[in-house]
């Protein structure tokens, strides 16, 4: 698989369209209303949602009362986000309103939030999450829609780049949103900081502002809003999709036990524990635009392999090595592994469905909470089986799976 898109193989240095001298990524990304747009849309996304995603359990533990138990089940409701997310991409697909389905969908976000900041009941976050969140979370797959979109309507070499660019600002949001949620929490209280939630997934409208969808990409895209895909055209993505659960699977063991593990058992500090869970976003963001580059050479799935290679490495430094290097070690290796899969993820879902792509993006992004769920499930039957740190040999034996999988994947293509 090329790691360019179609009509960027003529000369390196020059715009497809053109003909003229091409465009770095960045400046592409500043010439352009919709990716400069989206790029500030995406970071208020990511802030938003990792705002409240640490602080939820406390706030049903601590102002809806409910059990420990019952809280850790509230992350079951992120399993009707799939189905959202598929009926929103097709009906994109068909009418082709990326950014109008995108605006709903955040104003959808916005009243779900407050429903649950405000929630009376117990039974309302559970409710609201099931039926009204999976949507909100559809809107980051619109986004990434349209621009494939613009990508089409104007093939550039630098258009994968434009992506990588976008996909940091999400991971950005990422990065500083739990550091805000939990400062906003401690000082305001957990209502208010869901509010905040609320008031950012709505402010993704605001940058978007009157921007009108990209215009039609050609003769495919008229006949793909006539016929939706069939199960048997969408195999390839699905197939992908599932081994991304399978690597993704290793993030929500890690988040639960790998700080009881360093705080616990050994005895770190608040100060290095906090280094080590730190470092990865930072390799992250660096990594992102490098594989960009080295996927042109290799193609994007190859380098997947390797990184799908480097997440069995990492969980195999938490369960084996006991020591804050092998901890750092394998942190950044899970930076490697997030540097290629976030950036890439994206265009590989895409070209796999080229001919319904706001479908292929939203089965890739929600996807990520089958994998909680998975990987949840998994930890906490593998915490009880062999206990802490071998219940990291789970992620690790999942992320094998993907590498095998996606290797079979790349020999298929």
């Amino acid at each position: 698989m090329s790691g360019q898109p179609p009509g960027a193989r003529g000369g390196a240095g020059l715009d497809a369209g053109t003909g003229q001298p091409g465009q770095t990524a960045l400046r592409l990304v500043w010439s352009t209303p919709l990716y400069l747009r989206s790029t500030v849309a995406l970071f208020l996304s990511g802030l938003g949602f990792s705002a409240a995603a640490p602080q939820i359990a406390s706030f049903l533990v601590g102002e809806l009362h409910a059990s420990l138990t019952v809280a850790g089940l509230y992350y079951l409701t992120n399993l009707t986000a799939p189905v959202a997310g598929y009926l929103v991409g097709a009906r994109s697909d068909r009418t082709g309103s990326r950014l109008g389905l995108f605006r709903l969908c955040a104003v959808v976000g916005f009243a779900g939030w407050t429903a649950i900041a405000l929630a009376p009941r117990l039974w309302v976050p559970f409710v609201v999450s099931a039926v009204v969140l999976g949507f909100a979370g559809a809107a980051t797959s619109q986004l990434f829609a349209a621009i494939h979109d613009q990508a089409t309507l104007r093939p550039r070499p630098a258009n994968d780049g434009v992506v990588a660019i976008v996909r940091m600002a999400l991971t950005a949001g990422w990065v500083v949103g739990p550091v805000a949620g939990s400062f906003l929490a401690a000082v305001a209280g957990s209502r208010v900081m869901l509010l905040a939630t609320a008031v950012a997934t709505l402010a993704q409208l605001v940058p978007l502002g009157a921007l009108r969808d990209p215009g039609p990409a050609g003769p495919a895209s008229a006949s793909s809003r006539a016929h939706r895909p069939g199960v048997r055209v969408m195999l390839p993505l699905l197939a992908f999709t599932a081994l991304y659960i399978c690597v993704y699977a290793g993030e929500s063991v890690k988040y639960a036990f790998l700080p009881i593990y360093m705080n616990d058992r050994l005895g770190f500090s608040p100060a290095l524990s906090g280094a080590i869970i730190g470092i990865q976003p930072l390799v992250e963001l660096v990594l992102m635009p490098i594989a960009v580059v080295v996927a042109r050479r290799t193609g994007e799935v190859r380098l997947m392999v390797l990184a799908a290679g480097f997440g069995v490495s990492a969980n195999l430094c938490f369960a084996l090595t006991g020591t804050a290097a092998g901890l750092f070690a394998g942190q950044i290796l899970m930076g490697g592994v997030w540097g290629v899969f976030a950036t890439l993820g994206i265009i590989v879902a895409q070209r796999l469905l080229p001919q319904a792509v706001a479908t292929a993006s939203a089965i890739f992004l929600s996807s990520t909470a089958l994998s909680s769920a998975l990987g949840g499930l998994a930890g906490g039957l593998g915490a009880a089986w062999i206990g802490l740190p071998l219940v990291f040999l789970v992620p690790a034996g999942f992320g094998l799976a993907a590498v095998l999988g996606l290797a079979v994947m790349t020999r298929a293509r």
